[in-house]
């Protein structure tokens, strides 16, 4: 149960150059106020590690923080409301989960700052570009199509001999193009890719019973918040169909999923807590360059394999951070 950090994994995922925190001080006696855009609650563990580090750079809820109310939990036909009430209430900046958020807050703002955690932010058209992002959004963009394309990898190697996989995908975010890669890229190892596609809550269980009656042996479940924030579900139907499933994060492999492999949720939100200091203490979104995670992680869950009663090759187990029996 060897735990290692794989830098750089991709070339070029490297976090942005800190920009010193005393070169901007914060002001006393103030009161700084944000707000957010997303699906999660705010007792799930990610907004949790982000208050956290918060904490640690001097911004502290319910001290000289304040957190305007009604923008978690959200679905997708909610956000942009939830975005116009949050601009109306003038916080300091707005924290958004995800594209679909984002481009809430996008449309329902030019000048509030915008601290967005998104899969491909120059791909979803949410920057210019992720040195210079221009206008008033940053954040931290995770490598999505890349990390996608190493978990079919991964969860092939999990299943030698299969030569049917399946794709679960959000239409809000993995684009035809991204899907003809993971397709091309199966087909090169003799692979049939099948994709199915939920764009609801409501669409996840119907599209991952048509993956299995197509006759696919394993689920890649594709980067979106769509899938994270309904976990639960997925991981669930994923074991009462025994389709071994290779998911974006490694907590969802803890939580009971086969496998997970990139960075951490928890550890993305405190990337994202301290660009947002940055932010809080007077630099320019547009100026501040987007970031991404440098650290990933394997876990696979050898409880759900055995449950699901499939055996993970032990060269690929001997190669996982975690390992849990």
């Amino acid at each position: 149960m060897r735990r290692r950090d794989f830098i750089a994994l991709l070339g070029g995922a490297a976090a942005s150059p800190a920009i010193p925190l005393a070169s901007k001080a914060q002001e006393a006696n103030r009161i700084y106020r944000i707000g957010f855009l997303t699906a999660g609650l705010r007792e799930a563990a990610q907004y949790v590690a982000f208050f956290d580090e918060l904490r640690m750079t001097g911004f502290i809820d319910g001290q000289n923080l304040a957190v305007a109310g009604g923008g978690f939990g959200l679905r997708n036909e909610q956000l942009s409301e939830a975005a116009a009430a949050i601009v109306k209430s003038a916080p300091d900046a707005i924290i958004s989960a995800g594209p679909v958020a984002t481009r809430a807050a996008q449309a329902a703002t030019k000048t509030i700052p915008i601290l967005a955690l998104s899969d491909n932010m120059v791909d979803e058209g949410l920057v210019l570009s992720l040195s210079r992002p221009g206008g008033n959004t940053t954040g931290v963009s995770l490598i999505a199509f890349e990390l996608d394309g190493k978990r079919q990898d991964l969860l092939l190697e999990a299943l030698p001999g299969g030569r049917r996989l399946a794709a679960l995908a959000d239409p809000h975010v993995s684009t035809p193009q991204h899907l003809q890669v993971l397709t091309d890229a199966a087909r090169a190892r003799s692979v049939e890719l099948s994709v199915f596609s939920a764009r609801t809550p409501e669409e996840i269980v119907p599209a991952m019973n048509d993956a299995k009656r197509s006759g696919a042996e394993g689920l890649n479940v594709l980067a979106t918040p769509l899938f994270f924030f309904n976990r639960r579900g997925v991981i669930v139907q994923a074991a009462a169909l025994r389709l071994p499933a290779m998911y974006q994060w490694p907590e969802m492999a803890e939580e009971g999923g086969f496998a997970g492999y990139g960075p951490r949720i928890t550890e993305w939100h405190r990337q994202l807590a301290r660009l947002l200091a940055k932010v809080l203490r007077g630099a320019k979104p547009g100026d501040l360059p987007v970031e991404q995670p440098t650290k990933f992680e394997l876990v696979i869950n050898l409880q759900t394999a055995k449950a699901i009663e499939h055996e993970v090759p032990a060269g690929l187990v001997l190669r996982a951070d975690k390992v849990i029996e």
